[in-house]
């Protein structure tokens, strides 16, 4: 003989019933059971006492009588409705005409119930409930594409002021560059023409953090020693975290270096260290240590993820509150946060992940409510030595050529900039303000042009157009992309494509002849 199937599972419900008469709250919470809701109830019958009961806790419902002694339904919709809680409201009474019933449903109410009716009560309930989902997730939605397209319209704001940055910047730092070529010798004018390229030189690494706080920075990878790096930033965490958060640096004296973009990483490290400050309101400790490890692979890793190997893990723990089991769960998922609304976007944690991921490395977090949290970021090591930082560069002559280059730049000053360094170089420079005077250059050109240096964003015609035009007349004219705007809007003009020659604005003079002679020498 087979047992019974068990019976299925009683949907809780929270429940605020505003209501003198305990016989008839237990008569709705008894309507409610033997429909298949497990309620968990408060019972009030003032204002006051409602205030205190939507301060503690959220509720699914709240079921109102509409006349009590100092109290009533309308009163009570308007406690629900100054709270802000978008729980339904339905009125149960068993005194009230119709006409009383439509002016509650106007007022805001879902429904009206009579008390001698209490089969409708949980049908309604079930009702007022999922639309009330329906309606927190269109909310949730909106919220969403509304952030989305915030972030998007920053990202927008950040790339054009780069762009318009980096055409001044290069224009500076190109002359000052070329100006010490002129003057070689230690003296005022080379101390002046340096102070100004340190100048230029920080104003580029503003623009930088910019782009990199907007996640919009072309990558630059290059090979870094991290203690160097958080060294560097320590001063900038020290401001953010404020004079009640002590921050400790904890640097292997070993450690071995890593490839990556600095400006990602001092991104995920302001990220991590705002967040920190967050879950310490009363004051605590951030630290920040570095460590070579090696990864095993498989469950007993840290990151089961990740391959096994040779890592350098970066860890920020701090001394806060913790998260539990459920905020770990969804950390990293974009628009996911734990602050209140209009604190915070829910999008760093997300960004601290894609960039991570986007550099090869891996993430993992030890976190409980009250012990503080701990980011743990596991990057390859790799076994070059890292390029040498905060050193000043020494300025070498360009690399020179014979070929002719076409030039379309419609910012003035770097049209100039750069006819000066190639024309210094030995080429033969054909200069055009857009793209319809490059090509007709090109048509009235009798000779060769080996190379086409564009940027990518002009007024009229982009870059990809005139080099697409340009191939018609002369196929064999090689290409090289220049722009100072971020990698999201170079993308749209279709110029990031495998194999693309470019080069990021402000440029020096070497590194422009430098990466010329690549692409004309490329075979």
């Amino acid at each position: 003989m087979t047992s019974p199937p068990p019976p299925p599972p009683r949907a809780p419900l929270r429940v605020l019933i505003v209501e003198d008469s305990i016989a008839d709250t237990d008569l709705m919470l008894r309507a409610l059971g033997q429909a298949g809701f497990e309620p968990s109830h408060e019972r009030v019958e003032s204002a006051d006492a409602m205030r205190a009961a939507l301060v503690r806790q959220p509720w699914d419902v709240v079921l109102s009588d509409y006349t009590m002694p100092g109290f009533d339904a309308p009163a009570a919709l308007a406690v629900l409705q100054a709270h802000g809680s978008d729980a339904p409201f339905i009125v149960v009474s068993g005194s009230v005409g119709e006409d009383t019933a439509v002016a509650a449903m106007r007022a805001g109410a879902t429904d009206y119930i009579m008390k001698d009716r209490l089969q409708r009560l949980a049908p309604a309930v079930a009702r007022a409930v999922a639309d009330a989902g329906v309606r927190r997730e269109r909310r949730r939605l909106e919220q969403q594409l509304f952030q989305a397209q915030k972030m998007d319209a920053v990202g927008r704001l950040a790339g054009g002021i780069a762009h318009d940055f980096n055409n001044v910047l290069t224009a500076i730092l190109g002359a000052v560059e070329l100006g010490l070529l002129d003057a070689p010798q230690p003296g005022p004018l080379r101390e002046e023409l340096e102070i100004i390229r340190d100048a230029a030189t920080r104003a580029q690494d503003l623009i930088r953090r910019l782009l990199a706080f907007s996640a919009r920075q072309v990558l630059q990878p290059t090979v870094l020693d991290l203690n160097h790096l958080v060294s560097d930033i320590a001063k900038m965490l020290r401001r953010l975290i404020g004079e009640d958060v002590e921050l400790v640096l904890a640097p292997d004296a070993v450690l071995g270096a890593v490839r990556a973009d600095a400006g990602q990483l001092e991104h995920v490290l302001v990220n991590l260290a705002v967040n920190a400050r967050d879950a310490m309101p009363q004051g605590g400790r951030l630290t920040i240590s570095t460590t070579n490890v090696e990864l095993s692979g498989g469950n007993s890793s840290p990151v089961p993820e990740g391959p096994p190997g040779a890592y350098v893990r970066l860890a920020v723990t701090d001394s806060g509150v913790g998260m539990d089991a459920d905020t770990r769960a969804h950390l990293f998922e974009p628009f996911f946060t734990t602050k209140p609304r209009g604190k915070g976007t829910g999008l760093g944690l997300a960004t601290v992940y894609g960039i991570v991921r986007q550099s090869g490395g891996h993430i993992a977090v030890d976190t409980a409510p009250g012990r503080g949290s701990a980011f743990h970021i596991y990057l390859p090591r790799v076994a070059e030595a890292p390029e040498p930082a905060g050193s000043a560069r020494a300025v070498v002559a360009p690399a020179s050529g014979r070929e002719t280059v076409l030039l379309a730049e419609d910012e003035q000053l770097v049209r100039l900039l750069a006819r000066k360094i190639l024309e210094q170089a030995g080429y033969t420079v054909l200069v055009a303000a857009g793209g319809a005077e490059a090509l007709q250059l090109a048509t009235q050109h009798a000779g060769p042009i080996d190379l086409l240096v564009a940027d990518v964003v002009m007024p009229e015609m982009s870059g990809r157009e005139l080099v697409h035009r340009l191939a018609e007349q002369r196929p064999q004219t090689r290409v090289l992309y220049m722009s100072g705007y971020a990698d999201e809007a170079i993308e749209r003009h279709g110029v990031l494509d495998p194999g693309t020659a470019f080069i990021q604005k402000p440029f020096t003079p070497a590194g422009l002849a430098r990466k010329v002679r690549e692409v004309l020498d490329e075979k």
